[in-house]
This record gives structure tokens, sequence and C-alpha cells, in this order.
């Protein structure tokens, strides 16, 4: 018996297939249609969003997790900015990667196709839903969305605008679609033959979890415990900015620092200048013993400070004195998200580059760079920490494949004696 997850799914396929083919036009033109609907229903949006924020202030949800949630009009118009991104992006599908003669009149071709159907479960993220939905498009693919319940509201609105403007488009409204219970979540999970990509975007716990009960792939990463080092040879001014960005801007972000790591020679004076700006920000500082040493007022750090990602305004601070001591302690607590270093030496530099394992490794700039629309991406589907490609955020290469497609003329092995392999 087909359960009514299984036809959902099965309808997206479908409407996945369709719009595989789809041209590029047709494409952008539903993206044009979405962004144009949303635009007309702002208020809507801002409203559905409020009921989701009130609710999760009386169920006294965690503050980052709030601010995940919460929308504004400025965010809302930066999503809908996000879809007219992604329409103006090159089209991924039908990229001719490489056209090859094997031996005279054997042709080999590889060529870009899209993955098929996206499982995309997140937790308090509705602005997920605008940048999965306009990838997934752009690619010529499905999606089955799963938001957290306390977004509930605002996706099945964002979702309710996308299938209403798809209508009007020769992309089927089937191809994006939400469902809203744990049980589904546990039921797209076994879905093997129909779901061809899990992106799970949320905690640590429940990315686990998601790679944990899937034969279904997973792309995602399971912390985003992001580190900065000031180096001994940092212009200073240059590498407050840095850590005041990387820390502040949005510290609910998976790429906002997690350890401040700082050279000996210059933590006294770098700190000093440092600490009241990040105090001004109501930032809970936590310093290694060294660290208490110059200023006793901070409360000490731990061994679990350097493990946590706290996504909140707390920030653990370590003096180091080598960065080759940097780069052991990043490679020892760091999830492989991103990781920045703050020198005046180019040598220095490219020794951090080389010797940190991560899928961002950032030369003078802050952390919170590691996003795909500030990539130029449009938008993401997640970030990946995963070593194999698709690594750091996940734009439309990462939800293509490809084929090889091999044309002859009645070729067989036994009679070919020689091979051309020249590039055409």
């Amino acid at each position: 018996m087909t359960s009514n997850l299984q036809a959902i799914v099965q309808n997206t396929k479908r409407s996945a297939q369709s719009v595989a083919h789809l041209s590029t036009a047709g494409k952008n033109h539903a993206l044009a249609t979405i962004a144009q609907t949303l635009e007309q229903h702002i208020p809507r949006i801002l409203a559905a969003n409020q009921q989701d924020v009130e609710q999760a202030y009386r169920d006294q949800l965690p503050a980052p997790l709030i601010n995940r949630l919460k929308l504004d009009e400025k965010k809302v118009k930066g999503m809908i900015e996000g879809v007219r991104s992604v329409a103006s992006l090159p089209d991924p599908v039908g990229v001719r990667q490489i056209q090859r003669e094997l031996t005279p009149g054997l042709i080999l071709e590889r060529i870009t196709v899209p993955l098929g159907v996206l499982g995309v479960i997140f937790e308090a993220r509705p602005d997920a839903v605008t940048q999965i939905a306009s990838l997934a498009i752009k690619s010529g693919n499905g999606a089955i969305l799963k938001g957290g319940k306390e977004a509930l509201h605002s996706c099945t609105v964002l979702v309710e605008l996308i299938q209403s403007a798809l209508q009007a488009t020769e992309v089927s409204p089937h191809t994006i679609e939400l469902v809203t219970t744990r049980g589904e979540v546990l039921e797209m999970l076994n879905l093997e033959n129909d779901i061809d990509l899990i992106i799970p975007r949320g905690s640590n716990e429940f990315v686990r979890f998601i790679q944990s009960h899937t034969k279904i792939p997973v792309l995602g990463h399971a912390d985003g415990l992001c580190h900065l080092y000031i180096d001994g040879e940092a212009d200073l001014a240059m590498a407050v900015a840095v850590t005041i960005d990387s820390k502040t801007q949005y510290p609910a972000a998976c790429n906002a620092i997690e350890t401040l790591l700082v050279h000996s020679a210059i933590a006294k004076d770098f700190l000093s200048q440092c600490l009241p700006q990040l105090e001004a920000k109501e930032v809970e500082v936590r310093g290694c013993d060294r660290t208490r040493d110059l200023f006793p007022h901070l409360k000490p750090a731990t061994e679990e400070d350097w493990r946590t990602e706290y996504c909140a305004l707390i920030l653990a601070v370590k003096i180091v004195d080598s960065l080759e001591e940097a780069i052991t302690h990043i490679n020892t607590y760091g999830s492989r998200h991103t990781e920045a270093i703050v020198t005046s030496n180019p040598d220095h530099a490219r020794q951090f580059q080389q010797g940190v394992d991560a899928a961002g490794v950032y030369h003078n700039c802050s952390t919170r760079f590691a996003d795909g629309f500030r990539y130029g991406f449009g938008a993401e589907v997640g970030i990946s920490t995963q070593k194999l490609p698709p690594r750091g955020p996940v734009g439309l290469e990462g939800l293509v494949t490809y084929r090889y497609y091999l044309t002859g003329n009645g070729h067989t092995v036994a009679a070919t004696q020689s091979f051309t392999h020249r590039d055409l």
C-alpha cells in the first residue's frame, strides 16, 4: 500500500523528470514568477513568521534558534533577491564536460544531468525554503522540504506561494512539496528508491541522527565550529575588525567563530583592543589560563569550550605560541567548516591555508563570508564539510551529476585495434 508521503514523493519524482528536460528560459521564467509572487505577499509572509516567533517565545526556545527563525522585511527582500540571483546564473544542466574521440567514429561525451529528488530537512530556517526551491528548479530537480515545527506557519505560506506561482509556468507545483510531521521525516529516510539526496540543516545532534538513519546519500555538516587565528605578525586594527565581524555579525550562523586563537607575542596588545569591543557587543568571553593571567575578569574556558558550537554571543579565547600550535588546535577541534588567519606574513598565510583541514580557509577576512550567496552561487542548499565534493557552500554545481554518452557506428571492442583518445 502506498502511503500519503510516498504518493507525494512519487508526484515530485515525476515532476522532477519533467523539469529536468525544461529549457533554461522555462526554468528562469518559473523563478521570476516565484520572486514576483513572493514580493506581492511580503506582509502575509511576515504575519506567518510572527506567529512562529511568538510561539517560539512562549515555548522558551533557545535564543540562537529564535534568531534563525525571525524574518523581517529586509530579510524577506533578501530571500527574493536570492531567487532572482539563481535565475541569473548559467544553467548547470546539459553542460558538456568531455567530448572525446576514442577511435575514429566513436565519440564519448560527459554531460551534466540533475540528481532527481532532494529531501531537505531543516530546523528554524524559513529562508531555506526559497534558497532550496530556487536551486532545485534551476538545476532541474524536485525537492521535498521538511521544516522544523517551530517554523511551520512560515514554511507553509512560503511553499503555498511558490506552488501558486508555479501554476502559471511550465514547472509543476508538485516539484516543490512540504511535509510537516516528524513521522514523515523517518519515512523519508527510508525512501531510497525515490529520494536521491538528503540535505539536513540543523544542529550537530540533528544531522548525526539523519546520517545514521538512512541509506540515502547525505550532504551536510554536523558542526560549524569555526576558528580565527590572530598571528604574531597581524595588523591589530584589521584583526580586531575581523574578530568582531566573525563573532557578532550574526552569531547564530554556522560560519560565526566560536574560538579565537591569539599568538602570545601580540596577545596583550590585541586583546586590550579587542575585548572592550566584544564586551560592548555583549559577548561573553571565556579565556584559557594564560588569557586570564592577562585579564583576570574573564570566565575560565574549559576543555569543553574548545569542542562547543555556541551559536550565541559566547567566545572562547586561547593564547598559543606558534602558528603550528594554532593549526594543531584547529585540526584537533575544528569541524572542517571555515577557518581564518589574520597575518601580514604571506608565508604564514600560505602555511595556514595548506595546513588547516577545512572546506574554507581564509586569510585576512571574516569567516562570515562562507555563504553561497556571497560566493556568487545565488543561494545554497547547505554547507558540506565532507572531503568528497561538493564541499563548502553548495549551490547549483552540487545538485547535478553527469552521464557518459557513447556514440558509434557499429563499433565493437573485438574489431577495435587502437584508440586515438583525441579531445574534440
